[in-house]
């Protein structure tokens, strides 16, 4: 289940910003009509410069805009499940409710959870920006930022692919938000998911009478507006998400800290002894110590240890506050063809070599980040400040994404252009940006910081040599 308290808003009529986030996003157009001909509209955001899209991520973006609300083999049922009145969104081509969008909807969707026998297969979520004094907190741009600034820094955690999509309010509330309501009513592990029902009911008949109207309709009231995604994989346990017996917040922030990989980032030693060093500190702890009695080999503390870097270099950027307890993995398992390292869910039938399975980190939860009122729990438990070592690749396009930024360049122009941010949201980010790429600097020019973190080279080879690297940006990525 979704960490369910990871906000908390006595004060969101005081604290909404006086501008707020809009739906002018840019990218490739699919629209739709709705019964009260309405016109929807699905945007694959334009890709980021210098980022690297693989073929077949721009196909599930094409493919998630193809999707068609009112199409008789697309269902969508409300989310009861965690905390938050997303949407689920069903393909319905093959098996018994083929054809019948109704009977599925009415049959199905009180079950609340995900169903895959019953549809082709996991559904799309479709979520909203929701923040109230009673719910949880969403933002729906925060999504697409993590998105595609996963795809600049080539990241190895797995980030979904998302679009940008609206639907007509009227529509969605009698399909998806009158359900919802129904069927969260009276049930208390779903208290916080029924208040945002209530909230959205509200906002859907009036939606000037939720505070910041824009971040959840478009400029002319007629449609709500969010992203769609795929989410995948299980939830680690405490082995990267940790104990959290801290408590929410900065406690379970710290006790992150505590864990195998991250104590392994924080030993000055060579990589293979950091590893080792990581095991040897996280086992002092009961909890980390039974989370890794199945054993996780040096490859796997290695790519761990690259993903925490990305995680917390994403999340201190863009204010995440709700990560710690939202990671999840998906086994895949891995040999070398080569000079590459291949990966994939199904296992060869034949491989001459090393073979392994291991964790590979999806970051599916992004999407209680940018706003102001967000706790930045990365940020003040000084995690960057921590890290001693750092992928290479990953440092030079920081420094390149921080000098662009303060030349204006394109990387800038994309940021502020394309994801319907307001000015104060986009100033905080680029601050955030410039603030982290000073921080891994200092780190660098204190000579603290070892450009050793290269997992693939660490799986083929076993070892990862330091390289040597200017802590400027006169190096190519």
């Amino acid at each position: 289940m979704k960490n369910v308290r990871h906000l908390v808003l006595p004060m969101l009529l005081i604290m909404a910003e006086t501008a707020q986030a809009t739906d002018q996003v840019a990218g490739k157009e699919v629209f739709y009509t709705s019964p009260n001909q309405v016109r929807e509209r699905c945007v694959a955001l334009n890709p980021m410069p210098g980022a690297s899209y693989p073929d077949n991520q721009q196909a599930q973006a094409d493919e998630m805009c193809s999707l068609d609300f009112y199409d008789s083999n697309v269902a969508l049922c409300p989310k009861l499940v965690s905390t938050s009145p997303g949407t689920f969104v069903y393909e319905l081509s093959n098996g018994a409710y083929q054809d019948k969008q109704p009977t599925f909807e009415k049959e199905v969707c009180p079950e609340g959870h995900i169903v895959t026998d019953k549809a082709d297969g996991p559904p799309a979520a479709f979520k909203i920006t929701m923040n109230g004094r009673q719910t949880s907190g969403t933002f729906s741009p925060s999504s697409l930022l993590y998105y595609h600034f996963s795809r600049y820094f080539d990241t190895g955690i797995h980030v979904p692919v998302a679009v940008w999509r609206s639907m007509d309010r009227k529509t969605h509330a009698q399909r998806v938000t009158h359900k919802g309501l129904q069927h969260s009513a009276g049930k208390s592990s779903l208290k916080m998911n029924h208040a945002a029902w209530q909230l959205l009911d509200k906002a859907e008949q009036q939606p000037e009478s939720y505070p910041e109207t824009s971040e959840l309709f478009t400029s002319d009231r007629s449609q709500i507006y969010g992203v769609m995604l795929h989410i995948k994989g299980r939830r680690y346990h405490a082995e990267v998400n940790s104990s959290r017996r801290s408590g929410w917040g900065e406690g379970q922030s710290r006790d992150f800290q505590k864990t195998a990989p991250f104590q392994a980032l924080r030993s000055s030693k060579p990589l293979i002894d950091a590893i080792r060093e990581g095991r040897k500190r996280a086992a002092e702890d009961p909890a980390l110590r039974k989370a890794m009695a199945n054993g996780f080999g040096d490859e796997q503390m290695a790519y761990w240890m690259q993903d925490l870097t990305e995680i917390t270099l994403l999340d201190y950027i863009f204010r995440q506050q709700d990560r710690i307890g939202n990671i999840d993995y998906v086994n895949y398992w891995h040999w070398v063809d080569g000079d590459q390292v291949i990966y994939s869910e199904n296992k060869p039938e034949s491989i001459d070599g090393k073979l392994l399975k291991l964790r590979r980190t999806w970051l599916n939860d992004n999407d209680a980040g940018v706003k102001k009122l967000y706790a930045n729990f990365t940020k003040r438990t000084q995690m960057l400040e921590k890290l001693r070592h750092y992928n290479p690749k990953t440092y030079i396009r920081l420094m390149k994404l921080d000098q662009d930024l303060k030349q204006q360049g394109p990387l800038f122009e994309y940021l502020k252009e394309s994801f319907g941010l307001t000015t104060a949201q986009f100033n905080r980010t680029v601050q955030a940006i410039h603030d982290a790429a000073a921080i891994i600097r200092s780190t660098c020019e204190a000579g603290k910081l070892r450009f050793d973190l290269d997992p693939d080279t660490f799986f083929r080879t076993g070892s990862a040599p330091e390289q040597r690297l200017s802590c400027g940006v006169d190096n190519e990525a």
